[in-house]
């Protein structure tokens, strides 16, 4: 299965889902689970932001290397599934593509979570404070996917 994780830029909300969610498919170990990130207005090339990369080390996983790209047609047709940090993405994502499996990232939070549904705050320009409170609700979506997906499987 193949996890497309799009927000905005691709240097901050989409590449900590993806190495998150990496982490996450190997904890689990599901290998066959491959995870990506892109963005919608992306200028290709550029790194992950700063406190991301901080962030995601201080949990073990690395960001350094993240180049951001494009939201493609190409990337589209590789995913299984899009998962949009807002509903701007997802509804984006499927104007591209509107028979695709497409969701908002906080879709997947417990239900009784007042954030269901609202979308990722975009953490650009925050502090480690603010990336760590991005980290730890994509961490927990992130579980509600996975579990999600293990239902599914046969």
């Amino acid at each position: 299965m193949n996890l497309l994780f799009v927000c905005t830029g691709n240097t901050c909300r989409s590449p900590l889902a993806e190495v998150i969610g990496r982490a996450e498919a190997e904890a689990r170990g599901l290998s066959e689970i491959s995870c990506t990130s892109a963005g919608m207005f992306a200028f290709p090339g550029n790194p992950a932001s700063d406190p991301g990369i901080a962030v995601a080390a201080a949990h073990g996983l690395d960001l350094a290397t993240h180049t951001s790209r494009e939201l493609s047609a190409e990337l589209l047709d590789w995913a299984d599934l899009i998962i949009g940090m807002e509903a701007s993405h997802a509804e984006a994502a499927a104007r591209w593509d509107p028979a695709a499996s497409i969701h908002v990232m906080t879709d997947f939070l417990p239900r009784d979570d007042e954030r269901v549904g609202a979308g990722v705050p975009d953490p650009y320009g925050g502090d480690i404070e603010t990336y760590e409170e991005t980290w730890a609700l994509l961490e927990l979506a992130m579980r509600g996917l996975f579990d999600r997906i293990g239902e599914t499987s046969p």
